[in-house]
């Protein structure tokens, strides 16, 4: 079994193993990872941060976990720019630096084996977490509580004045949508490397993790222009242009198939 088959083989499991899914993802950029080496290593943290936990009920233990795990060293990624070991899970855990994605992943992992109510909130821009039924969430860097209007200062501050707060950015997200978006970072940031090969390679996850999705088969489309790979790319900009609804968009992937091929009669 590849890194891609064990990853989509533990997401099929009951229940799904996400973190061991994560760490199948680094593992298919890079063959010396060992996942059950690093889930060795990850024991190794959860005793230290379960001794250092306080005397609580379960579900009141989410923010002392992130606490403990801030107290630790553990620190969103400042580089600039971002370079894709602060999505590598086992990158993360060595130099305890990552996105709010990766550090969000560790926590999940930590709370699961410590039986510690909390789950992944696919929030625009920055991962948050939740414990079920509390009024607030909770930012993976550090444990703050965020309420409403936290939430819509965290919104403009990504995305500026244009984008509404709604109840959609404060879904939950399950293993396939954790995957996904850690799937689509790796994207972005190997492409940002100037590494299209490995950024194909999460493209091609993303497409396999879910639902097909217009903007995904554009993203994997210009990384097949980037490796001159126009059969790959004219497969993506078909399919996008059947599941386009906007006709500004559909025009402009019409207008870039037109001028595939006629580069393609032209030799």
């Amino acid at each position: 079994m590849n890194p891609r088959q064990a990853c989509l083989a533990c997401l099929e499991s009951a229940p799904p193993a996400v973190f061991e899914a994560a760490l199948w993802v680094a593992a298919e950029h890079d063959a010396d990872v060992q996942p059950a080496q690093v889930l060795r290593e990850l024991a190794s943290l959860e005793q230290r941060v379960a001794v250092a936990l306080p005397q609580l009920p379960a579900r009141e233990l989410a923010q002392p976990l992130l606490r403990q795990l801030s107290a630790l060293d553990f620190h969103e990624d400042d580089d600039s720019p971002l370079r894709p070991q602060a999505a590598l899970l086992h990158k993360v855990l060595q130099r305890r630096r990552g996105q709010s994605l990766s550090l969000a992943l560790i926590a999940l992992e930590l709370a699961r084996r410590l039986e510690i109510p909390l789950q992944g909130v696919n929030f625009p821009g920055y991962f948050l977490l939740r414990v079920p039924g509390a009024d607030h969430l909770l930012d993976p860097c550090g444990g703050r509580r965020l309420y409403t209007r936290d939430c819509r200062d965290l919104l403009v501050r990504h995305f500026g004045n244009t984008v509404e707060l709604s109840a959609a950015h404060l879904a939950t997200c399950d293993g396939h949508g954790l995957l996904r978006r850690l799937s689509r970072n790796l994207r972005q940031l190997h492409q940002q490397a100037d590494d299209p090969l490995a950024a194909l390679k999460d493209a091609e996850r993303v497409l396999l993790l879910g639902p097909p999705n217009v903007a995904d088969h554009l993203a994997r489309a210009d990384l097949y222009r980037l490796i001159d790979c126009p059969q790959g790319e004219r497969y993506d900009l078909e399919r996008a242009l059947l599941l386009s609804d906007d006709e500004a968009q559909r025009l402009t992937v019409s207008q870039r198939l037109r001028q595939m091929n006629r580069t393609t009669a032209l030799h």
